[in-house]
């Protein structure tokens, strides 16, 4: 208390109680918004995920107006699915399943060889959640693959929904990206995002045929697997090329589609 009288009753221009003050207050302030952050983490948490679903539900086409996020996410079934085999994964809860925090984990990520690290994002998670949109019947409808990969600037995060054949397009989108706004932020423009819809990934043999390019074809074979690249944002455009040539291919989910169409994935 000795210290604290003395501190008090030095002039108001002093260095000491000046800087003294500053300390403190810094000291509070930390304190104040480091309680916050872990007060609120929960409600984060549970923002991040409902966001995450909304996200799902519209590009799989299945956000009604009207009905709630959760009301709506009760047609989807989580499941988590062993990247290798293409089977799914027993013992692991795909409801808190993290694969970016798998994703660095040495002893649950894979880290991938030059040639293999087309996306530019240098390991991938040994798992990954897959969402599977069942009729009332039990028959798989839609599957929902999560996707992520370096564009320009940023690593793009989002999904990319196949109709139950694990074949057709039904839409993409990204939920998180720091590409330029008007160039390669045109990823979140609906008519780009719409030139998607109804596209093949793989082509009558079998063989990954889905491709980002300038002038994509408008007619024959090549139009059902080629989507015309963002004007003036080349380099993002390659990026989301290669994002989805990477997670439908052999060190992706491919092993997995593969296995759905053969009709073991249900």
């Amino acid at each position: 208390m000795k210290l604290v009288r003395q501190f008090l009753d030095l002039p108001n221009d002093s260095k000491v109680k000046t800087y003294g003050v500053a300390l403190l207050l810094c000291l509070v302030c930390s304190v104040a918004v480091s309680a916050a952050a872990v007060a609120l983490k929960p409600v984060q948490d549970e923002n991040k995920l409902l966001d995450k679903k909304k996200n799902i539900l519209q590009i799989a086409g299945l956000a009604k107006p009207g009905q709630s996020v959760e009301e709506a996410f009760k047609q989807v079934e989580a499941k988590v699915v062993d990247l290798q085999t293409g089977a799914y994964a027993e013992g692991i809860d795909a409801n808190t399943f993290d694969a970016r925090a798998a994703s660095v984990d040495p002893k649950q990520n894979l880290v991938l060889t030059k040639e293999q690290d087309i996306a530019s994002i240098k390991r991938r998670a040994k798992y990954a959640t897959v969402y599977l949109v069942k009729d009332p019947q039990g028959q798989v409808q839609k599957i929902i693959l999560p996707i992520h990969g370096y564009g320009l600037w940023s690593t793009l995060h989002g999904f990319i929904a196949l109709q139950g054949d694990a074949n057709t397009v039904v839409g993409l989108g990204f939920y998180e990206h720091a590409e330029t706004p008007g160039l390669g932020g045109e990823v979140d423009n609906p008519q780009w995002k719409d030139k998607w819809s109804g596209k093949q990934v793989f082509d009558a043999n079998g063989s990954l045929a889905i491709r980002v390019t300038k002038m994509a074809a408008t007619e024959g074979e090549k139009a059902t697997h080629e989507i015309d690249a963002i004007s003036g944002a080349t380099l993002t455009s390659n990026g989301v090329h290669n994002l989805v040539k990477f997670w439908m291919g052999a060190d992706g989910f491919g092993p997995y589609l593969q296995k759905f169409r053969n009709g073991g994935g249900a």
